[in-house]
Formats: structure tokens, sequence, C-alpha cells
């Protein structure tokens, strides 16, 4: 029941954001001064509740999707659609989930707490957007883009309008990917009425604008390192970013989508690691201000 749990909510997919998540703890940390000891209390915290709101999220998407996905060959072997999680077990899965989302919110600060119930309703409410908007794949990338705001929020207890700067890379980044990863379902989604970029203008003009957005994702990185004053680490996480995303691009063609799991998983899982590891250096070796 464990491991079938895990693959429908695809628990490995979590390391794609929370990456930028604790980067924008620590660059909270670096404003702030918190204490280690604090700190320390906060990054669990930070990790229960973006692991918890992830999971709610994912299975209100499989939920409100497992008519959809019974459908897609690609798809239709999901645990909801196969039948082998009910229902009932995922409504109460996700119950938990939100749950406990909402204590770890709790024990952050008050703030988290009263954007708490919002942070939820901007996940889920992707599961509906394919239905009647090309423009899902951003709603999905600000799903993913808010933590890094709310991280920041987590530790200082306030919003800084230069973390938005993160937020929008992050946005423009999953975005990007997702985009990719439509690609797979342009027939199906046509068949069946669905929305998504590739379905609007091609394969082949849906993955020009992924590469568009994935620019101005680096735009928005520069952006927030100019704003921070931080080092050259930092920059060098930048350009790291910047490398694997190009090989992304390179991986995926118009007639060939062959390589997208790599391109989707591979790639992504260390565009995000790797930002952390050359941010979070720069910040402990203190390169920036």
């Amino acid at each position: 029941m464990l491991r079938l749990t895990l693959e429908m909510i695809k628990f490995e997919h979590s390391v794609f954001a929370l990456p930028f998540a604790l980067t924008a703890a620590l660059l909270a940390r670096a404003e702030t001064a918190t204490p280690w000891p604090v700190m320390s209390f906060k990054l669990a915290w930070i990790v229960l509740a973006m692991v918890s709101a992830r999971s709610a999220a994912m299975t209100f998407n499989r939920l409100i999707d497992s008519s959809i996905d019974a459908l897609n060959p690609r798809t239709k072997m999901r645990q909801l659609p196969a039948g082998t999680l009910s229902p009932p077990f995922a409504w109460g899965f996700l119950a938990l989930t939100a749950v406990v989302f909402l204590f770890a919110a709790a024990m952050l600060n008050p703030l988290c707490l009263k954007l708490a119930p919002l942070a939820l309703a901007i996940v889920m409410v992707y599961s509906y957007t394919k239905r009647f908007t090309s423009l899902c794949h951003l709603v999905l990338g600000f799903a993913l883009g808010i933590a890094p705001a709310a991280a920041w929020i987590a530790v200082a207890g306030t919003l800084d309008p230069r973390i938005l700067w993160l937020t929008a890379a992050v946005t423009l980044w999953t975005a990007g990917f997702d985009i990719i990863y439509a690609c797979q379902d342009y027939e199906f989604d046509g068949r069946e009425g669905l929305f998504s970029l590739p379905r609007r203008f091609g394969i082949a003009g849906a993955l020009w604008i992924s590469r568009l957005f994935h620019v101005a994702m680096i735009g928005s990185l520069w952006m927030l390192h100019v704003s921070l004053g931080l080092g050259w680490m930092a920059l060098g996480g930048i350009a790291a970013v910047a490398v694997l995303l190009l090989f992304e691009h390179r991986l995926v063609k118009a007639n060939d989508l062959s390589r997208v799991d790599a391109a989707f998983f591979t790639v992504n899982g260390y565009v995000s690691v790797l930002f952390f590891v050359f941010w979070a250096a720069d910040l402990t070796m203190g390169l920036g201000r």
C-alpha cells in the first residue's frame, strides 16, 4: 500500500521544487540573521510542509483526472484507473496530507498558517485548468513557484518582494518542462478536447515557447542574483542551470519525443539540486555581500 501511494503521488518528484524552497529559506536566513538552532527547526517544518502540500495536490490531481487517465494509453495504468488504489483511500490520504500541511504551517508562524488555505487552493486548482485554458502549464508553474516565497515567509515572517524573482524563475522553469512533457499527449488532448500549448501551437511551436520560458527563467535568476547582491558561486549556479536546460532542449525534438523522460525527470532533478548546492555554497562561504 505504501509503495502504491508513493507511486500515485510521484513522491520522487518532490526534488523538483524543494531545493528552490530551501534556497529561499537560506536567503531569508542571511537577511534576518536567524540563529542556526531556530533555522534547523524551521527547515524541518518547511520540508514537511512542502512534501505534504505536494502530496495533497498530486492526490487531488489523480482523483480529479482519474476518468481522463483511464482513457489515455500513457496513464491508464495509474493506481486509481487501474484499481490498485480506491478513491475512498485517496480522499482519506488527501485529507491526511492537508491536515499535516496545515499543522506544519502553524508550527512555522502565524502568517504561514493564514496563507496555508490559499496555498492549498492554488496547488489544487491546476487539476481543472487543462479543461479550459492552454495556459495550464503556467498555472502548474505558479503552484510550484509559490514555494520559494512561502519558505521566505516561513523564516522571515514577512514577504520580501525580491524573492518573487525566484517565484518567477520556478514558475517559468516548471511551465517550460511541463510543455515538453505535454507533447506526449498531443493527439490524445485533441481527441478529448483538452487544452495545452502543444495542442494549440503544435509540438514544434510549443517547444519554442518552452525554450523562451527557460530563457526567461535564467533572466529571473539573474535579477534575483543582482537584487540580493550575491557572489560568484551563485552566478555559477545560474550558469549550471543554463547548461542543463540547453541540454534538456537538445534531447527533445518535434519529430522525436523518445527522450522526453530523460529531459523531464533526470535533467530537471539536476537543475534544482545543483542550483541549491551552488547558492547554498555562496551563502555558507560568505561569497555574497
